[in-house]
């Protein structure tokens, strides 16, 4: 039987608990989740690519069908490279859908035997996003109960170490 292997692609900076729910909901159905953080040369994250693989995978390391990586190029081309099938992508409200509608119609054109899978995130999760969780940390907000703990931590040293600069 042919493994179900799926990609949970992003930025993931940083990774927020709407993620994780996405990424362990997503690991019940397939046989292997590739969470796959994309290397962005035009645009510099909080936190370098490797640190957020480790970030996840630390996070994310009593899900044992789940591997962390990172990739470049076309999500498609990645996609063949480990057999994936499918696409996951998360949806927190319907302005999420118009975005996401023109990435599935180009990789569709791109690669027509892969399929994108969206998943609604869980309604606790629907109003947080990595650029808001950043910026209520940078103010000293309290985020803890939107990122796993890993990454609160790591998120507060990173800006105090910013910010010290």
């Amino acid at each position: 039987m042919t493994k179900r292997i799926a990609v949970v692609p992003g930025s993931f900076d940083p990774i927020t608990l709407g993620h994780i729910d996405i990424i362990k909901r997503s690991a019940k159905i397939f046989d292997e989740i590739h969470v796959s953080v994309l290397k962005n040369s035009s645009k510099s994250g909080l936190f370098e690519t490797q640190e957020r693989v480790s970030l996840i995978e630390e996070a994310l390391h009593d899900v044992p069908n789940v591997v962390v990586h990172s990739f470049h190029g076309l999500l498609v081309d990645f996609c063949k490279e480990i057999n994936a099938t499918t696409i996951v992508r998360g949806l927190r409200a319907i302005s999420d859908f118009e975005y996401e509608m023109q990435l599935t119609s180009m990789n569709k054109k791109l690669d027509d035997d892969i399929e994108t899978l969206y998943m609604m995130t869980n309604n606790n999760y629907s109003f947080i996003s990595s650029s808001v969780v950043k910026e209520v940390a940078q103010f000293g907000g309290d985020i803890s109960e939107f990122v796993p703990e890993n990454v609160n931590k790591a998120l507060k040293e990173k800006i105090k170490t910013k910010n010290s600069k």
